[in-house]
């Protein structure tokens, strides 16, 4: 393999994880709509869909793999190789936090406790991961950085959620008179509503992860890593 021919599948090796970002942040926040607004049909294209973004990832990590094989990268080629791979990592891991997401409504499970605010918790994860990839693509050691901040706000936000979600709970399970069935509703809905809490903030480390990873590949940074 030529040194041309070297750069230009290290150009082309970027802009396809960058694509690939983008088809996985759009099916996430799809998937939180679909969530959010019950639409079942949505949330089972959605997962019909999962087995693309897999071949896509496999194709694309068989490509860092063979970049690192076929020459010896310089320190900076190698840094961007070595994200890319991990990073991918982190996008195909969303893919099917977006597929657990889509699963809460397309099996019928589409009443969501307090879906409002969930869905902005979920937009906030999204936001996330878009400000990343565009760190990864434009070189911004400051988006990093701030994708690290916003975590901790999410972070607080989730538990908040959780929190509420628990004492919620716990004062219907207390009250007078309550039926058992409608109980039984109300615990199947707050488990769901804290297992969607759980995923979104997943995404959000998943985020931190993408900046973490793109600042060492720009500055050789490991602030974001530990």
């Amino acid at each position: 393999m030529s040194r041309n021919q070297y750069d230009e599948r290290l150009t082309t090796l970027r802009t396809d994880v960058v694509l690939l970002a983008e088809t996985v942040l759009e099916r996430y926040e799809d998937a939180v709509d679909a969530m959010t607004a019950g639409d079942t049909r949505r949330a089972d294209q959605i997962i019909r869909q999962d087995d693309e973004i897999n071949s896509r990832y496999l194709a694309l990590e068989q490509e860092c793999t063979t970049l690192i094989a076929r020459r010896q990268p310089v320190a900076s080629e190698l840094r961007l190789v070595t994200a890319s791979f991990k990073i991918l990592t982190d996008l195909e891991r969303i893919a099917d936090l977006a597929v657990n997401l889509a699963g809460r409504t397309a099996y019928g499970t589409t009443e969501l406790h307090d879906a409002t605010d969930i869905r902005t918790l979920g937009m906030t994860a999204g936001e996330m991961v878009a400000t990343a990839v565009e760190a990864y693509e434009t070189e911004t050691s400051d988006a990093c950085r701030s994708v690290a901040a916003t975590d901790e706000e999410l972070d607080a936000d989730c538990e908040t959620a959780n929190r509420q979600l628990i004492r919620e709970l716990i004062a219907e399970r207390a009250a007078d008179g309550h039926d058992e069935r409608e109980l039984a509703a109300t615990v199947d809905r707050t488990t769901r509503a804290l297992l969607t809490v759980r995923d979104i903030e997943r995404v959000g480390d998943h985020a931190v992860n993408i900046a973490a990873r793109t600042l060492y590949m720009i500055d050789s940074d490991a602030e974001l890593l530990y």
